[in-house]
């Protein structure tokens, strides 16, 4: 089998999957209303900080994550903004799904030893 080949029906296939499909009507939905949109750029916002001062070092409080947390509650009572939320989700699940799958073939021609990758031990092979 061409690996081309099995990787353009892969793309149909996601195309062509319920998640794919439900993804794009949501984000359609989500685009057509200017106060779900906002709700949802604003989640994502108040998320990004979140992330960025984690990756930093920064100590996140118990407050700012409650008010992240609450703040998802308030998007989610929207119906528009949860709809495009739960497909997000749905659709990140069968992406990641499928890299997992492309990943386990790839690591079994990839040698940790010539690519320097440190054992279990943290010691490079030699």
């Amino acid at each position: 089998m061409n690996p081309y080949d099995a990787a353009h029906r892969l793309a149909k296939a996601l195309r062509d999957s319920p998640e794919f499909k439900e993804m794009k009507e949501a984000q359609e939905a989500l685009k057509a209303e200017s106060s779900a949109k906002k709700m949802v750029i604003d989640f994502r916002n108040k998320q990004l900080e979140l992330q960025k001062q984690k990756l930093s070092g920064i100590e996140v409080s118990k407050e700012q994550e409650e008010k992240v947390e609450k703040l998802l509650e308030v998007v989610n009572m929207n119906m528009i903004a949860k709809r495009f939320l739960q497909a997000e989700y749905k659709i990140a699940v069968l992406l990641q799904d499928v890299q997992n799958i492309i990943s386990e073939a790839a690591n079994e021609i990839f040698d940790a030893e010539l690519l320097g990758i440190p054992d279990e031990n943290g010691d490079q092979e030699t």
